[in-house]
């Protein structure tokens, strides 16, 4: 057995002792416990099925050889399914490539209005229907966990989680595997709803993604003497008060600079522990961001990387074209992927990072 295949055996070994301890109550009364180990097994649920195929048709054919000794009709067989075989080795190694370990996780992701002004606003909150219309054709669910407005409708900034509600899934159904390749500057070219003269403008805003942190996520701890807490009145579009109380928090941590405002939670208390959440998950991918960057055996993707000032897509609405820069897809249906028909962007992303990995295996 080659050592690419001894890593799918000892994956199988691990994907049954995944599946022991997730049949023991114990383990089902610690939710975080049981989603963590369910990620895991659903990831290498895939290794197991591939191994598995490889091996059942590794076998058939030795048995077929074995009988051929003695019967030529069997050397026919084992000749026939060479070609079924080499396409299960395929598979096993594609699925024993490294994978990003945060596919299954949810995500936290942050619209920030750009160059622009107003027409970034109101495209930043475009942008946020579009991926809540993706979430919503994936059967995701969407929750928005801080909204700025500005005086015309749009956001100046804005917060959302998308969740898979599904306990157990293959990786490549996790949110992060979909939409950690939208990190980046998106620029929108169209004629503003304030522009008389009907010119095209250019505008951009920012999208930052980050894995959503498990609650008793241990990765990081975060010191409470580094953290600066502000609490304020939450308010609505165009600055309405939609709260008379100091509800709405606002935690900086002082040593990264990181800002994360919440207010859309009913009280301070739930507020104050939404932030916290969103700034561990900011926290804990700036540190891989930071180890990624420093291992060069650990490359950052192609088309998701650590710089989120890079312009990753041109949405131009004159010519109803979208157009994403690091895979070169090109596509003239603009007016549908705003309404969510994201994937084949997605797809592309996925194909272009797929093949990026085989050529560093």
């Amino acid at each position: 057995m080659s050592a690419g295949f001894e890593k799918a055996e000892a994956a199988y070994q691990e994907f049954l002792d995944i599946e022991k301890q997730l049949s023991d109550p114990a383990t089902q009364s610690n939710q975080n416990l049981a989603r963590r180990l369910g990620r895991r097994y659903a990831a290498l649920g895939q290794v197991v099925s591939a191994y598995k195929a490889w091996k059942k048709l590794d076998e058939d054919r030795k048995a077929a050889l074995e009988l051929a000794e003695v019967d030529d009709e069997f050397k026919a067989e084992a000749e026939a399914i060479v070609p079924k075989l080499n396409a299960a080795r395929e598979k096993l190694e594609e699925v024993l490539l490294p994978r990003d370990e945060d596919d299954s996780r949810d995500i936290v992701m942050e619209i920030k209005a750009g160059a622009g002004g107003d027409e970034a606003a109101l495209f930043s909150a475009d942008l946020l229907r579009m991926y809540m219309k993706y979430a919503d054709s994936k059967g995701w669910k969407s929750e928005i966990l801080h909204e700025s407005w500005n005086d015309v409708g749009g956001y100046k900034d804005v917060s959302c989680a998308f969740r898979n509600p599904k306990s157990q899934f293959p990786p490549e159904e996790g949110v992060w595997a979909n939409l950690k390749y939208e990190g980046g500057v998106h620029r929108v070219q169209r004629v503003p709803v304030t522009e008389s003269q009907g010119r095209i403008h250019t505008s951009a805003s920012g999208v930052y993604v980050y894995p959503e942190a498990d609650e008793d996520e241990g990765e990081i701890e975060i010191d409470q003497n580094d953290l600066k807490i502000d609490v304020f009145r939450a308010s609505g579009p165009g600055g309405q008060c939609v709260n008379t109380t100091d509800s709405a928090v606002r935690i900086t941590h002082i040593p990264t600079g990181i800002v994360v405002s919440m207010q859309n939670e009913k009280n301070q208390i739930q507020n104050r522990a939404a932030a916290m959440k969103v700034l561990k998950s900011r926290l804990i991918q700036k540190q891989k961001e930071e180890e990624q960057a420093k291992n060069s055996e650990m490359r950052l993707s192609q088309v998701r990387t650590a710089d989120r000032s890079e312009r990753i897509r041109t949405y131009n609405f004159p010519e109803n074209r979208i157009a994403d820069h690091r895979t070169g897809y090109k596509a003239y249906n603009l007016d549908q992927v705003m309404d969510g028909a994201l994937q084949p962007i997605v797809d592309s992303c996925i194909e272009t990072d797929k093949q990026h990995r085989l050529q560093q295996k």
